[in-house]
């Protein structure tokens, strides 16, 4: 008689199969551990006060470096205690301190949008610009300044959130025809397309109304200059609660990076999670289009730096992506100042310029920044 507690073999001869060693969700939770063990906590949290330290410095940088006679004194005294009598702190309160506060909102906005977008989509190559979000969010703005007349940020900082909404429901329709649903693929397909449409659509509406074109022509390239502080003031909330979300999707987006079955088997709530984020992307891709336009590159790159300092736990990606991406934006805004004087080079050109080499560097070490 067989002994019932002998494995069953699929193959004549009886002859067990041995099972493979691990499945892919194994092995990536078992990468996660080593990226843990790696990393630790004090590591990590010294290094964001580092980053910290480094945006505050880039910060002054953007406050002393541009065009006029401006002395280190009058940056001081101009955001500290200004007196517009004086010409340099005239100069620093009324520009550049607008200039900085822009960049550090929408770099702040980037950053997250595009670390918690690659996340939901477990896709590397997802950000705010691929996917078509600030493209809604712009063409939406641009319609309502030359076809409604809406000049103040209070009337049409609602159309770019419209507009990021409903670029990416349009985005993900489209990606999710089919009989596999929203790969990765069909997302980043989707995201091209619609982008490449919502762009030309900009610029027709731009190069058929001139005084528009004139006015708000920073919003095909991207611009951290024209943005009064009445601006600033009325897109703050939306971002602050727009980062407050992303920040705690970490456990969420460490989850789905697993896949959607392993996570509902650690009881994740899978729709609200992705509800929770779309919220957020659509809050921080707006506000980031309203202040500076739509600039590209900035939310691809910098969570894949991240990935490099932190490993894959989004707990820590997020807050790193955060203070990276401005950083990234002030600095090629203070490069955009110096590079062709007495004029001056748009962001978003210079983002694409400075951030291609080391984005191309840190894809070719993809073991490093996988998600």
């Amino acid at each position: 008689m067989r002994n019932s507690a002998q494995p069953h073999s699929g193959r004549p001869g009886g002859r067990a199969v041995s099972a493979p060693a691990g499945t892919g969700a194994e092995e990536r939770t078992s990468a996660k551990r080593e990226a843990t063990r790696r990393h630790g906590r004090p590591v990590l949290a010294l290094g964001l006060v580092a980053v910290l330290a480094v945006l505050l410095l880039t910060a002054v940088a953007s406050l002393a470096v541009g065009s006029g006679d401006v002395s280190f004194d009058d940056v001081l005294h101009g955001v500290l205690d200004p007196d517009l009598t004086v010409k340099g702190q005239l100069i620093v309160q009324e520009v550049r301190v607008p200039r900085t506060v822009a960049g550090l909102l929408a770099g702040v906005a980037l950053g997250l949008a595009g670390a918690v977008m690659q996340g939901v989509a477990r896709n590397p190559l997802a950000d705010p610009q691929l996917l078509g979000v600030n493209a809604g969010a712009s063409v939406a703005v641009v319609c309502s300044i030359s076809l409604l007349g809406f000049t103040a940020a209070t009337q049409y900082i609602w159309f770019g959130f419209l507009g990021a909404l409903l670029a990416a429901l349009l985005v993900y329709g489209v990606g999710s025809l089919g009989r596999e649903g929203a790969t990765p693929v069909k997302l980043a397909l989707a995201g091209a397309a619609t982008s490449a449409l919502l762009t030309s659509v900009t610029s027709a509406i731009l190069l058929q109304d001139r005084g528009s074109y004139d006015q708000f022509r920073f919003w095909q390239l991207g611009a951290l200059t024209a943005r009064s502080a009445e601006v600033l003031w009325q897109v703050s909330p939306f971002i602050a609660v727009g980062t407050l979300l992303a920040l705690l999707l970490g456990p969420q987006l460490n989850a789905l990076s697993l896949g959607d079955d392993l996570a509902r088997g650690l009881g994740q709530r899978i729709g609200a999670a992705r509800l929770t984020s779309a919220l957020a992307v659509v809050l921080l891709c707006g506000s980031a289009t309203v202040v500076a336009g739509p600039i590209g590159f900035v939310g691809l790159a910098v969570p894949h730096a991240a990935r490099l300092l932190t490993g894959p736990d989004y707990r820590w990606v997020l807050p790193y992506s955060m203070v990276l991406a401005p950083i990234m934006l002030l600095v090629a805004d203070i490069i955009g100042r110096v590079v062709a004087p007495p004029g001056e080079v748009q962001v978003g050109v210079v983002t694409a310029a400075i951030g291609c080499i080391p984005f191309i560097w840190l894809v070719r070490r993809r073991k490093l920044v996988e998600l």
